[in-house]
Parts: C-alpha cells; sequence; structure tokens
C-alpha cells in the first residue's frame, strides 16, 4: 500500500513538473498570431520535412478536417507553402516557408537560451540526473 501511495505522489509530481516545465517554455516563443496548436504543426514540418495534410494531422494527433484549418492559416500569414504532390495530383505537400523555418528557429533558440540559463544555475550532479531523466521520460513518450 505504501509503495502504491509512494508511485501515486511521484506520478503526481512528475506531472506537475513537467506541466509546469512546459508551460514555462511555451511563454519563451516570439509574439506573434502563431497559436500553440499552430506551432506544433510548423515545430513538426521542421522536424519531419515536407508532408501531406494528412500525414501532418496524423503527426499531430488531430483531425484532417482541424489541420486544413492550422495550415490554411499558417499558408495566410506566410509560414507554410503548399506544392502539388509529385504522384497523386489529388494530394498536396505541405512545407515551411523560409519565414516558417526562421519562426520556428527562433522560437527553438529562445525556449533553449531560457533552459540553459537555468541549467547553469544547477550543480553537475543536478545536471547528470536531469540528463538521466530526460531519457527515461522520452522513453515514457514512447519516442
Amino acid at each position: 500500500m505504501a509503495q502504491a501511495a509512494h508511485e501515486r505522489t511521484l506520478a503526481s509530481q512528475l506531472r506537475l513538473a513537467v506541466v509546469r516545465l512546459n508551460r514555462r517554455l511555451r511563454a519563451q516563443h516570439p509574439q506573434s498570431s502563431v497559436s500553440l496548436t499552430q506551432l506544433s504543426a510548423m515545430s513538426t514540418l521542421h522536424k519531419c520535412g515536407a508532408l501531406t495534410p494528412g500525414r501532418l494531422a496524423a503527426k499531430e494527433g488531430v483531425q484532417p478536417p482541424s489541420m486544413t484549418r492550422v495550415i490554411a492559416a499558417l499558408e495566410r500569414l506566410g509560414y507554410v507553402e503548399r506544392q502539388p504532390h509529385p504522384t497523386d495530383g489529388r494530394q498536396a505537400i505541405v512545407e515551411l516557408s523560409d519565414s516558417g523555418r526562421e519562426y520556428v528557429e527562433a522560437t527553438i533558440s529562445a525556449r533553449e537560451a531560457w533552459l540553459d540559463e537555468r541549467l547553469a544555475k544547477l550543480s553537475s550532479d543536478e545536471r547528470e540526473i536531469l540528463s538521466e531523466a530526460a531519457e527515461i521520460i522520452e522513453r515514457m513518450a514512447g519516442r
């Protein structure tokens, strides 16, 4: 019983810590009209390269009609471009524009700079523990 209570406590602590850190990291992006959903889609395109809207929707875990709206908004902002699919005339390929790539890279840079400042204040032992924890969290997230 005590073990189960400890694990619930660990689960609660970890959940809250990840949520709070994520909230602080999200706040470290350039001010613009890009929503977090749009930024997530742009980040996926940055990481994976050009994708069909359906594949992007699947990677983001949203329905295709929702992704169509996200893509349309990003296209209006000039952050993504649609190209004809090379083998299927019914589909398109979505990719980041140069300004979209710059926006994502600026956001990543701002977040990592913020995190680097906080990590620099920790001891080398604490940074080593966080390095191990990051690997464990990646496994838990199934990546």
